[in-house]
């Protein structure tokens, strides 16, 4: 997310804060519950070049959500309990919250779950099996990596680099633009390719790719431990932590079943919740949502954004989730989000703006119709 982006949505959040409308249409907007999307919970302070900073929160601002969120009438509860209301619901129940967290993080454990322990509050960590042997290709911090340590970098052909285009990146601000400009094409093309990508500017500029999963996540020995604490869950995130959408039928399948048969040999627990990788519309999608149905867990969660509503008791393997952003920790934030307001808003804008563009695409395809048959 831009960072003008990011300026915008905390003026709209703090406008339906401070405007009181997020707390008149709660009663209406927020459904039946929220899922919380977390990643990284850290107390160190966030260097000045940072472009994962929005995957990253303070303990000091998880014990503020914990404690907000039962102050506007949330029960805090597991993704096993969670499911079960959606199953059963109650109009007369207060609406519930469920903190879950992708990728098997060491500081899950060691700075989130010590404010969880204090409040009695639930948990599901979502783990790739890769990333607990050690040879996860968390590319996203790999390019980080080089990006930070260099000072130019030459964009790949295969990332329509031109001959000779170099990437300077002296400055935090020549760092981010650097990054944006490698980060995003990766991201929307062949993620195979884009991760050789990362691995030949790794090798290049001298960088160890597998120095943030051996550095970050927790080995079978740390998740074993982990797993044992009576508010732990843990759900699978498949085996790779590949986009499902982008890969054909039966490797999508495989790299869920497979992450939830390495979670039960491994830690000796059923495997009843998983995560889809990067988890947007282009990554999962109803061919994942069925394929997860048929493996029988009991959720599969998104990164699509919005409360649990009653209709997700028919859908609950295409859940969406409410980020808690490491660019959004203010109570202001938390507190329109909790409203359900944002969600309901961006829910109208999104066909809108699809529309809007399907019009623009039309009028700029008559005027282009028009200039050839003008030219003849």
């Amino acid at each position: 997310m831009g960072k003008p982006t990011t300026l915008l949505l905390r003026s709209v959040l703090a406008t339906i804060h401070y405007t009181g409308a997020g707390r008149a249409m709660a009663p209406v907007l927020r459904g039946n519950g929220a899922i919380f999307m977390l990643h990284h919970v850290s107390p160190e302070p966030v260097p000045a070049f940072a472009p994962n900073r929005n995957l990253t929160v303070t303990p000091a601002y998880l014990e503020t959500v914990i404690k907000r969120v039962r102050a506007a009438g949330f029960e805090i509860v597991g993704m096993d309990e969670a499911c079960r209301r959606m199953r059963e619901p109650d109009p007369g129940r207060a609406p519930f919250a469920a903190f879950t967290f992708d990728d098997g993080y060491r500081d899950n454990r060691d700075h989130a779950l010590p404010v969880l322990a204090r409040h009695g509050a639930p948990c599901t960590v979502y783990v790739c099996p890769d990333f607990a042997d050690g040879i996860g290709d968390l590319w996203w911090l790999t390019l980080e990596n080089v990006v930070r340590q260099a000072d130019s970098i030459e964009v790949p052909a295969t990332l329509g680099g031109k001959a000779g285009e170099t990437l300077s990146a002296r400055t935090s601000d020549e760092k981010y633009r650097a990054f944006d400009r490698l980060y995003w094409p990766i991201r929307a093309g062949d993620e195979r390719v884009g991760r050789q990508i990362v691995q030949t500017l790794a090798m290049t500029h001298g960088v160890d790719p597998l120095e943030p999963c051996r550095r970050l996540v927790m080995d079978w020995g740390e998740l074993h431990d982990f797993a044992q604490h009576p508010l732990v869950t843990i759900g699978a995130h498949t085996m790779s932590h590949f986009a499902l959408g982008k890969l054909a039928d039966d490797e999508a399948r495989w790299q869920m079943a497979e992450s939830i048969a390495r979670i039960r040999s491994k830690l000796g627990l059923e495997c009843r919740h998983i995560c889809y990788p990067y988890g947007d519309k282009a990554s999962a999608g109803p061919r994942e949502f069925e394929m997860a149905r048929a493996l029988g867990v009991a959720s599969a969660v998104t990164t699509r954004k919005g409360m649990i509503k009653a209709h997700h008791s028919t859908s609950m393997t295409g859940l969406p989730r409410v980020s808690l952003n490491g660019d959004f920790q203010g109570v202001c934030y938390l507190d329109a989000l909790l409203s359900g307001l944002p969600f309901a808003c961006y829910d109208i804008a999104r066909p809108l703006a699809t529309a809007a563009r399907r019009l623009m695409r039309g009028q700029r395809s008559q005027v282009a119709t028009a200039g050839v048959v003008a030219k003849h």
